[in-house]
């Protein structure tokens, strides 16, 4: 029986690798998935281990969005810890984020993505006792006027060392012009696409400290035989109000773990690994359905002399395996190529791995084979199942029926995930208040899988009005392929079904997509009072300075800024937003649901989100960076949809007396009426010219800019769901290769009866028009359906607008047919190229 297996692998060897194609491309984007995110992971591990002493004393909460960290230390502080017996040193250190090196092109490097680091020279180890930075050319600054920038962007600007360089900053002084004296890297991976600055120490504390002589964090190196623990111990009692000591271990490992939180791309990429495998086992339970029914006599023959059930049921499912095997060691090996498209695809976005090695474990293998080789088996086992119901009886019949008729019970079940599906879909939609997204998404994937599992009877009104269209079109051809797709409806339904189920999710990005651009829109057009905007794409924030200068411009009457912050409240992390109070009501209109809009140095406004029994005049305790204050609330609010209704607002002046970013992220500008806009805007255009991260827009171009970015991720989302579109049309080409192969003789009559290549050929191209239409209608329906929940489910979260691209939809319709087309070019050409003896006698 083995070997008659062996057999019957290799002589169906062509068919059986067109099914194994399905688990190499879903194998190779798990395997690329794990690859990629090894590689990040051993990056980002080697940073932070390297990026820290064997003692850190820092602030509590440090500032994401620019600044210092909202901390300070007094060099006396550090000198203290210096002192200590179990310290060799400490070290000073100046942080700031925020500080861009402009290329020679005028344009900065990086903007997004990995942030722009900057700070002072030293010489302190780390905590793995070796010196962090390492010099690749040139020296260290060592006076106002000079720089030192890492090799990578330092290439990537265009400059070399002795240039006169350009930098722009979040702080006080928005230009910097310094002589480049020096190139570094960070050991041996770099800084995964993070741009390092250092100046020294003394310039550091002119742009972030006002001049005096304080650090924002301090490392303290262990003298020999003391432990990291011991040192963290003595160290604690000299640590200010404020801040927090670290053992580097521990300030690595916290720090490692925030990446992987804020990262989440191991698990995006692998929902899109999931779909395509799950999309590829369609293609494999529909290969060997039709292997089966056409070796029908072949397995009546092998029960007839003798071989048991269990003994042809393990021979399709070794066969399975043996495909496993192949799709994993394949999909394996393609791996590797798709994660260094991976990397290249993320470095475009800001995260640049090309300094480090791909990472290649033993769970990458593992996950590899037990993914290819699990869904290969279980797509294989109903199959498997028909194939040894076979009666050996059945061997002097002429057909032979391999049990491809439903069972009730499983009929039964299929109906049930149906009706489960729009259940869960129902109440997410009209009666749950509480994650009704859980229970639309659930329907969703219940409503897939009901109509995949019934697409024989939902199919039929749509491969009926096809059939009509063919009939009027191409008269009998037209009803032969008609006949041919209804013939087999569940092969027909099931090729389909891979098809419609990449199509729902293409269809559902899309109306999502559509849909928060629409809101995006009518918010902007709803909120923007404003002549103008200062922001720029990628939300980085921009010094102060810059809106300081344009208020002064000829025209202008006011300038109300926007700083986006995060702070502690009651011990809990919220979004801050800070506003100039007196400017901001030409921008909105607060309305408060309870209390006032009356915001000062020493109050809040909170989010009816965080309201927690709180009251107006209650107290909270807010903590930015190393300050603590008690501020009081005035006032509740609903949404602020000018700025994204934040979790916390505050004034300005309050974030930084609190020692917040000061750097603004939008700055809204207002002309005096009657003034010439056009030499407005010209002035402040000069203005904006030095600063490559800033950009001046009026409502429409604010509009664009927001729509890019939505568009930027619905086409990476498009991209990757391509893959699942790729292993659809393999399905649809594997069915009709095999459905040709099936009806060998039958082709061969027809060629007898006249019937020539040409329509033979386009009866096999509308039979697969009718497969790719079937399914990318049937997924549009689905998509825009569960779009449109998912858009409804989303109004209090401001896609509020409902919008369906139609012609998107249109579009994707018409490549359904293109695809249909390309499909069937090898089917068609193997069929027409029969000969007609040949095929007449095949039995």
């Amino acid at each position: 029986m083995l070997k008659a297996t062996f057999k019957s692998l290799l002589a169906r060897k062509a068919r059986l690798l067109m099914s194994a194609m399905a688990i190499v491309l879903g194998t190779a984007f798990v395997a690329g998935s794990l690859i990629f995110t090894d590689t990040l992971g051993r990056t980002f591990d080697g940073i932070m281990d390297g990026t820290v002493g064997d003692v850190v004393v820092q602030p509590e909460q440090t500032d994401e969005y620019g600044g210092t960290g909202g901390g300070r230390m007094s060099a006396a502080d550090v000198d203290k810890m210096a002192e200590l017996p179990g310290a060799a040193r400490a070290d000073g250190s100046v942080d700031a984020i925020g500080v861009f090196v402009v290329g020679d092109n005028g344009k900065v490097v990086g903007g997004q993505g990995a942030p722009a680091l900057a700070f002072n020279y030293s010489d302190a180890p780390n905590q793995l006792g070796e010196d962090p930075l390492v010099i690749d050319e040139g020296r260290e600054p060592q006076r106002e006027g000079e720089v030192m920038v890492d090799s990578v962007t330092a290439e990537r600007a265009g400059h070399e060392v002795g240039d006169r360089i350009s930098l722009v900053t979040t702080g006080d002084t928005p230009e910097i012009e310094a002589e480049l004296v020096g190139t570094m890297t960070f050991g041996e991976g770099g800084m995964a696409g993070a741009s390092v600055v250092v100046f020294d120490t003394k310039t550091m504390q002119k742009y972030y400290m006002d001049g005096k002589d304080e650090y924002s964090s301090v490392w303290v190196t262990a003298d020999d035989g003391v432990s990291q623990q011991e040192l963290l111990t003595q160290v604690e009692p000299l640590v200010p109000e404020g801040y927090k000591g670290w053992t580097g271990k521990g300030l690595a490992e916290e720090n490692q773990s925030d990446v992987q939180q804020a990262l989440g791309i191991t698990t995006f990429l692998l929902v899109f690994a999931g779909i395509a495998l799950f999309v590829g086992s369609f293609l494999i339970i529909n290969t060997f359905s039709i292997l089966v029914a056409q070796r029908g006599r072949e397995l009546a023959l092998l029960r007839a002399i003798g071989a048991s059930r269990r003994q042809i049921v393990r021979g399709v499912l070794l066969e399975a395996f043996i495909i496993g095997v192949v799709g994993a060691t394949l999909g394996l090996a393609l791996g590797v190529v798709l994660a260094l498209g991976i990397q290249a695809l993320f470095a475009t976005f800001g995260l640049d791995l090309s300094g480090t090695g791909l990472v290649f474990t033993p769970r990458t293998v593992i996950a590899a084979y037990a993914v290819g080789i699990v869904v290969t088996m279980l797509a294989a086992w109903v199959p498997a199942r028909r194939a040894g119901s076979v009666p050996p009886v059945a061997a002097m019949r002429d057909s032979v029926d391999t049990g491809i008729g439903q069972h009730p019970i499983r009929r039964g079940l299929e109906v049930g995930v149906l009706v489960l599906g729009v259940v869960a879909f129902l109440y997410g939609l009209f009666v749950a208040d509480t994650r009704e997204l859980w229970w639309i998404g659930g329907g969703i994937v219940g409503l897939v899988l009901g109509t995949a599992f019934l697409a024989p009877f939902v199919g039929r009104p749509v491969i009926s009005g096809l059939g009509w269209v063919y009939r009027t079109a191409f008269g009998s051809i037209g009803r032969m392929a008609e006949q041919n797709s209804v013939r087999n409806p569940g092969r027909t339904a099931a090729t389909a079904s891979a098809l419609m189920i990449g199509m729902t999710l293409v269809a559902l990005m899309g109306v999502v997509a559509t849909s928060t651009t629409a809101s995006v829109d009518k918010q902007i057009e709803e909120t923007f009072r404003a002549d103008y905007i200062l922001s720029n794409a990628v939300g980085q924030p921009f010094s102060s300075t810059v809106a300081e200068r344009v208020a002064e411009v000829d025209g202008v009457r006011e300038v109300s800024p926007v700083r986006f912050s995060s702070a502690g409240v009651d011990g809990g992390q919220l979004f801050v937003t800070a506003i100039d109070p007196r400017s901001f009501e030409d921008v909105e209109q607060i309305e408060p649901t309870n209390g006032t809009a009356d915001l000062d140095k020493d109050s809040v406004m909170l989010s009816t989100k965080h309201e927690g029994g709180r009251s107006v005049g209650d107290t909270v305790e807010v903590k930015m960076g190393s300050t603590t204050r008690d501020l009081t609330v005035v006032g509740f609010y609903d949404e602020i949809q000018a700025i994204g209704s934040p979790d916390v607002l505050m004034s300005v002046d309050t974030v930084e007396s609190m020692g917040g970013s000061a750097a603004d992220n939008w700055a809204f500008i207002f002309v005096d009426e009657g003034a010439d806009k056009a030499q407005v805007e010209s002035g402040i255009e000069q203005i904006v010219d030095k600063q490559p991260l800033v950009t001046l827009k009026d409502q429409a171009g604010y509009a664009d800019e927001q729509r890019s970015s939505i568009n930027q991720l619905l086409f990476l989302i498009y991209a990757l769901l391509g893959l699942a579109i790729v292993i659809a049309v393999l399905g649809i080409v594997n069915t009709l290769g095999l459905s040709v192969m099936e009806r060998t003789r039958e082709v061969g009559l027809l060629r007898a009866v006249g019937l020539s290549r040409r329509q033979l050929w386009r009866m096999i191209t509308l039979e697969s028009v009718t497969i790719a239409l079937l399914g990318a209608l049937l997924g549009i329906v689905l998509g825009v359906v569960a779009g449109v929940a998912i858009q409804r489910s989303l109004v209090d979260d401001g896609i509020t607008e409902l919008a369906i691209p139609w012609a998107q939809m249109a579009v994707f319709v018409a490549l359904a047919g293109v695809i249909g087309v390309l499909a069937a070019l090898l089917p068609a050409r193997r069929a027409s190229r029969m000969d007609v003896l040949q095929a007449i006698s095949t039995e």
